[in-house]
Parts: C-alpha cells; structure tokens; sequence
C-alpha cells in the first residue's frame, strides 16, 4: 500500500487544528470591548466606579488622620457626589440602553462605533476629574466639559434611536431620553457653578441630576423590567406595571428636583422653614408608603426564591425606605426646630436603591449577554449582602452620634471592597469572549 493515503490521512486529521484556530482568542484582549455596547460602556463604567470608590475612602482615612491630607482645590464634597451621580452611572447606561434599547423601539442596535468616542471621552474625563479636582480647578473645569461633550452625544445618539423607531409604545424610551437631556443640563450647571466658584449652586445641580436624571432612568427602567422579570421567573406572578405607578415615582422625582430650588432659593443657614418642612415630610412619607406597599404587590417575598430577582426587588424597596426616612426627618426636624439625619435619607437612596439597582441589573445584563446563565452565584449573592451592611452603616452614621466617624470608616472601605470585587469579575468578563461561543 502507498504512503500517500496514509500522510493524506494525517493531513486530515490535522484540520481539528485548524478548527480550534478559527475559534474566538479565550484570553482578555482589548478588542473583545468593542464586540457589543454593553461591553465597552460597562466596562468603563466600572473603572470609572472603582477609581470613584477608592478615592472617596482615601478622604475617609485622611479625615481622620490615618493619611496624610492632600490638597483639594475642589471641595471633597462636590468632587464626591459629582463622579457619583454623573461619572459611572451614565456609563452603565449608556450599555443598557443600546443594548435593550433597540429591542424596545423595534430598531437595528446601531452596535459599538458610534459609542466609542463619547464613552471613551466620558470615562476618561472622570478619571481626570478625580486626579485634578485635588490639584487645580481650572483644569478639572475642563474635564467636567469634557464629560458633558460625551453625555450629549450619547443623549443625541440615542433620541436617533427613539425618532427612527415605529413601536407604538415609547412611553418608557421617551422619558428616559428627555432624563438624559436634564442630565446634560444640570452637568452644564455643575460645570458653570465650578467656574463661578459657586460650590453650594453646584451641589443643588448635583442633587437636581440626581432626581431629574438618575432616578427618573431608574424608576422608568424598574417599571418596565422589573414586572417583566418577576413573571418571567415566576410564572404565579402577572406582569402588573400600572402607568399611575409610573407617574408616581415621576411625580416623587419631580417633586424632589423642585425642593432643591426652592430649599437652594430661600434657605437661611440653620433656620429651616416649618412650613415646608411640614410639606415635604408629609409629601415623602406618604410617597414612600405608596411605593413601600407597590414592592410587596410586585413580589418582594416571592422573589427571594431567585437571587437575581431577589436583588432588584431589594433595590427597589430602599426607593420607599428612603422616602420614609426622608419625611420622617423632615418630621422629626419640625418637631426639633433643626434638622436631623442630615444625609441618611440621600445614601438610603443612593446606596441602598442605585446601588443595589446596580448591581441586579448589570449582572443579569452581564451574564445573559456573555453566555451565562442567569443568576447570582455566592459571590454575587455575598457582595450584594455586603452592600446592604455599608448601606446600613452609612444611614446609622448619618445620625451624628459620637461613633459617627467610626461607621464611616467601615461603611467607605467596604463599598469600596465590594465594587471591586464586583468590578474585577464583570471586567474579566468583558473582554473575553461569550462563554457559549455565540458572537457579541
């Protein structure tokens, strides 16, 4: 017999080789950020959130003296709540929503390119941003510019989205675009109270972002995903999402941005208005009742038999908490004739409902779009539960007693822990491609 056959043969059996050779590089490479939105926005959105994260920690330990304190030519303050309302958040989504987004209007996802440069120009403003802040405001000026450049585009590119599409229901589309328009404008206010020195005027722009913009994206994504999920996953549950429900937390939302004004326009340093304290805290309690009573309704009990579901209900039911805990201080404060709990209801908002909202939503986002099946595993399921403890110790912390410093101490390095671990893991996965060898 011929040795020809037996080397054509080898050769043949040589093309497994070949096959394995045309199968995606498994190992993290840059250009696997670019295979889907969601990849490259999230994954900025988490550098931008962990170097938020560690850089808050560091004012803690130097507020107590276990670091030296470092120039801030930026008031620590609005360098905070500035990159926390404005840096990473948008970043997220900008993911989700050119990810789900198109799937909403019944247009084509217009994929990675057009996203490149205005989320590569927002994150690398933040980053900018939290290093200049603390050495020369003019510069970190510049960097807030830069961050708005980016969030207009990425407003405009998806109102194209909402124009080209003929869905018949945008409701949900509509109002998180026009959140993304008083997002730019209130980043613009920021910028312009900065360049005035006008630090309060920029904080009350800081805080009208984070109702007129960030909250609303949020409600209006819980409205329409949450029942969504719940039915999804247990069929016993109808997906009941009432548009009062909706204007609801709108209205709470609107209500919120217009107290920043009107507590910005006629506030007296340390006299606070009884009358308006009597409104807004009769306003927030009865708010938060309401929304208290929809999380039940919606299947806060029933969801804790998934951990993923069990993670945005827990997100949204910090909504109400914080709305008690708001009128209940506004109350409180009445009684007292001065203001107390200072910012617990603000981070049992931030924390507790964003946060957590967070963290559910881009993981379940995370996992269904990489391969994976959709839950929380142990990691998830503790860091998410650790999350809830810094949230806690921060609201408890807010109450001013003498272990006040203590608490923060502990509540800023354990929020820190817990987004990078949370980080490192979804970065990991980002730019690795899908686990089940699907593209995107």
């Amino acid at each position: 017999m011929s040795r020809r056959p037996l080397i054509a043969l080898r050769v043949i059996g040589a093309s497994p080789g070949a096959d394995a050779l045309a199968q995606p590089d498994p190992r993290w490479r840059l250009r696997h950020l670019v295979l889907a939105p969601h990849r490259l926005a999230f994954f900025l959105a988490v550098l931008v959130l962990i170097g938020a994260s560690l850089g808050w920690a560091l004012v803690q330990f130097e507020r107590i003296g276990l670091l030296p304190t470092l120039p801030h030519a930026v008031s620590p303050t609005l360098l905070h709540a500035t990159v926390m309302t404005f840096g990473f958040l948008p970043l997220f989504f900008s993911g989700f929503l050119f990810t789900a987004g198109p799937r909403w209007l019944a247009v084509p996802a217009p994929g990675t390119q057009p996203l490149l440069a205005p989320l590569a120009l927002q994150a690398s403003a933040w980053l900018l941003w939290l290093t200049l802040a603390r050495w020369q405001s003019l510069l970190a000026l510049g960097a807030l510019l830069m961050a708005w450049s980016g969030l207009c585009w990425t407003t405009v590119l998806f109102w194209r989205l909402v124009r080209a599409s003929p869905a018949p229901d945008r409701v949900h589309a509509v109002t998180v675009g026009l959140a993304c328009a008083i997002g730019c404008l209130c980043l613009l206010g920021v910028a312009l109270s900065l360049a005035l020195d006008a630090t309060d005027a920029a904080l009350a722009w800081v805080r009208s972002g984070l109702w007129g913009f960030v909250v609303v994206v949020f409600v209006t994504v819980t409205h329409r995903m949450i029942p969504f999920f719940t039915s999804s996953a247990l069929p016993s549950m109808a997906a009941w999402r009432p548009f009062w429900s909706l204007g609801l937390m709108l209205g709470v939302a609107a209500f919120e941005l217009a107290a920043v004004w009107v507590e910005f326009s006629g506030r007296r340093p340390g006299i606070p208005d009884p009358r308006w304290m009597l409104v807004r805290g009769l306003v927030e309690f009865a708010a938060g009742a309401v929304l208290l009573w929809l999380a039940l309704i919606w299947g806060l009990v029933p969801s804790f038999r998934t951990r993923l579901l069990a993670m945005l209900h827990v997100g949204f039911l910090w909504l109400g908490l914080a709305l008690v805990l708001g009128g209940t201080a506004q109350l409180l404060g009445l009684a007292q004739g001065a203001m107390v709990l200072g910012l617990a209801s603000l981070h049992a908002l931030t924390m507790g409902c964003l946060a957590s909202l967070m963290l559910a939503m881009v993981t379940r986002v995370s996992c269904g779009h990489s391969g994976r099946a959709l839950l929380a595993d142990n990691l998830v399921w503790s860091l998410f539960w650790l999350l809830q403890l810094a949230t806690v110790l921060r609201v408890v912390a807010a109450a001013q007693s003498a272990i006040s410093g203590w608490l923060l101490l502990v509540a800023a390095p354990l929020w820190t822990l817990v987004m990078l671990a949370w980080g490192i893991r979804l970065g990991n996965w980002y730019g690795r491609p899908r686990a089940d060898g699907r593209p995107g």
